[in-house]
């Protein structure tokens, strides 16, 4: 009497753990005589946005502000790898690429402790800059 429910307790958790599989994308049909459609993406490069670090290099160039930008680093847990600054700071500049942005003024970039999700972060914060050439 004692097997019964432990063998539908055994029954219903190998139901659910079934259930918990991620769906199928579905496939998607095209006829042969429909030609195919390329879809074409802007790619954000962060190596096209420049990156100043002192406002003073600015001077005589004639830029608009796009806005506030930034880039996070994050190391999850202690056994991670470690959260940095220059992954950050391309992160930023990857950020500001897709704000059609040529340059970043960076304003800060620190490491801190304690925030939700990250053991530990690296966060970069930068203005991204629409600089004209002479």
């Amino acid at each position: 009497m004692r097997a019964l429910p432990i063998c539908l307790l055994a029954v219903m958790l190998s139901g659910c753990s079934v259930l918990s599989r991620s769906p199928v994308d579905p496939v998607q049909v095209t006829s042969p005589s429909e030609p195919k459609q390329e879809k074409t993406k802007a790619v954000h490069s962060a190596t096209s946005v420049r990156l100043y670090t002192n406002a003073e290099d600015l001077l005589g160039n004639p830029f608009r502000d796009l806005g506030e930008v930034s880039g996070v680093s994050c190391q999850a847990s202690n056994q991670d790898s470690p959260a940095n600054i220059p992954a950050a700071r391309k992160r930023m500049q990857m950020n500001a690429a897709k704000m059609k942005a040529n340059a970043v003024l960076q304003h800060s970039c620190e490491i801190t402790s304690g925030e939700a999700g990250c053991y530990r972060q690296a966060v970069c914060l930068g203005s991204a800059l629409q600089v004209s050439s002479q």
